[in-house]
C-alpha cells in the first residue's frame, strides 16, 4: 500500500473490511513523504495482524519505520515498484515507479488537478526533469484524477513554473528600480485570484525570487524584504 491518508477512523474501517473482502493482508506500507495527509495513518497501519512493515525516506527521528533508498524495489505477485527519490515537494519525496505499466505513483510533486507546492524551486525543477524521463504510461498522483501521459504532464509543470518566473521577471522590467514586496506580486500576477489563496501563492513568488537571486537576476534587500532586478544579467 502507497500512503495511509490522515488517520481518520473511517479510513482504517474500510482498510479493514477492504482486506476481509479480499481475504488479504498488507505486508508493506510505503508512505511518499512526510506531510501530514500522507503519513497521519501509520498508527493506525501497525496495529493490524500480521504487522506490516512501514517504509519511508529519510526517517531521521520516526521510530518503527524503515528507510527506503532511492532505486529499492518492492514486489507482489503480478507488480513490481521502484522507489525513485526526486526531492521538491519536500527533501523526503519519493516517487514510485509500477514497472509493469510503465506508470509512476507521483505523490505530491505532480497532481491530478491544479499545480503543486513545493520546498525548493530549483530543486523541484531537477526533480520534475528527471521524473519526466522515467515513464511513458499513467500518473497515478497523491491527489486528483489519474492523469494518462504522465511525461506530458509533468512537462506541462515545467513549462508552468518557467511561465512564472517570466512573468515576476517582467513585472521587475515595469519598475524603475522601485523594489517591490511579495504581495506587490501577487497583485499584479494572480489578480484573480481569491483572497484567501494570496499568501500561498506569496510564498510561491518568494520561492521563484530566491532562484533568480541565485541565479544573481534578482538583488533581495533583506532589511526592506524587497526585490529589484539586475538588468544586466536579464538582457
Amino acid at each position: 500500500m502507497i500512503d495511509t491518508g490522515e488517520g481518520k477512523p473511517e479510513w482504517l474501517k474500510l482498510l479493514k473490511d477492504t482486506l476481509d473482502s479480499e481475504n488479504a493482508t498488507l505486508d508493506k506500507v510505503i508512505v511518499t513523504h512526510w506531510h501530514p495527509d500522507h503519513i497521519g495513518g501509520v498508527k493506525d497501519v501497525v496495529t493490524l495482524s500480521p504487522k506490516p512493515i512501514v517504509y519511508k525516506s529519510q526517517i531521521n527521528e520516526v521510530q518503527g519505520l524503515e528507510d527506503i533508498k532511492d532505486g529499492q524495489k518492492f514486489e507482489v505477485e503480478g507488480a513490481t515498484i521502484r522507489a525513485f527519490h526526486c526531492p521538491g515537494h519536500t527533501q523526503d519525496h519519493m516517487a514510485l515507479i509500477l514497472e509493469q505499466e510503465d506508470a509512476m505513483f507521483t505523490g505530491d510533486n505532480v497532481l491530478g488537478h491544479g499545480t503543486g507546492v513545493f520546498e525548493d524551486l530549483p530543486t523541484y525543477l531537477e526533480s520534475l526533469e528527471k521524473m519526466s524521463h522515467q515513464v511513458k504510461g499513467r500518473g497515478y498522483p497523491g491527489h486528483g484524477a489519474v492523469i494518462e501521459d504522465c511525461k506530458a504532464r509533468i512537462i506541462e509543470y515545467v513549462e508552468h513554473r518557467k511561465m512564472r518566473e517570466k512573468e515576476v521577471i517582467e513585472v521587475l522590467r515595469g519598475t524603475e528600480g522601485e523594489g517591490l514586496g511579495p504581495m506587490e506580486f501577487v497583485k499584479i500576477i494572480y489578480q484573480d485570484v481569491p483572497e484567501n489563496l494570496r499568501l500561498p501563492a506569496a510564498r510561491g513568488v518568494v520561492q521563484i525570487l530566491e532562484k533568480l537571486v541565485g541565479e544573481g537576476k534578482v538583488y533581495h534587500n533583506e532589511e526592506a524584504n524587497t526585490w529589484t532586478l539586475n538588468r544586466k544579467a536579464v538582457l
